[in-house]
């Protein structure tokens, strides 16, 4: 028989240590993951539909392959925002790391050739793990709509601060 409390000490430990696997995971299981990555602009600004900025974002992800080890696959920029998948090569950097340079090398140039000052970045960034090729297509259905339901154009097509640098597969 166990004593009175005996059970919620248990419990209570039990909850601890669950919490502790709620934590961003290390390593993903996946041989090869596809990231869908979400990052913002400081305060929400929008600075980012221009043809300028737009070729300095798509030039930074085509060099990305070269310079960090990341392949950059389908995207759209918002005005405050951008949304796009990635995945990593063999011997490419953490996430964290390539989005920190990205955004570092991105306002870079974005000061430099466009005369902008201030913050271009949030310092983090939101990123999802997909599963399935299902999750990919599903992923990029939704992030297609994006500019339809911010009610910037009437029809999908017609968003052009969109694209795809690699095709990337699961």
């Amino acid at each position: 028989m166990m004593p009175v409390g005996a059970g919620r000490d248990r419990r209570s430990r039990l909850q601890g240590s669950m919490r502790k696997h709620l934590r961003r995971l290390e390593r993903v299981w996946i041989d090869w993951p596809i990231y869908f990555v979400t990052t913002c602009t400081f305060r929400r600004r929008a600075i980012l539909t221009s043809k300028e900025v737009a070729k300095i974002l798509t030039e930074e992800w085509r060099s990305a392959h070269d310079r960090h080890g990341w392949a950059i696959g389908r995207y759209v920029i918002m005005p405050d925002h951008v949304h796009f998948f990635c995945s990593a090569e063999l011997d490419a950097k953490s996430l964290p790391v390539f989005m920190q340079a990205w955004k570092q090398w991105t306002s870079k140039r974005i000061a430099r050739e466009l005369n902008f000052s201030g913050t271009v970045w949030q310092e983090e960034f939101f990123d999802h793990v997909l599963r399935s090729t299902e999750s990919y297509s599903q992923k990029w259905d939704y992030v297609r709509e994006n500019p339809m339901r911010a009610g910037l154009v009437t029809k999908i097509e017609d968003w052009i601060w969109q694209g795809e640098i690699e095709s990337l597969m699961l």
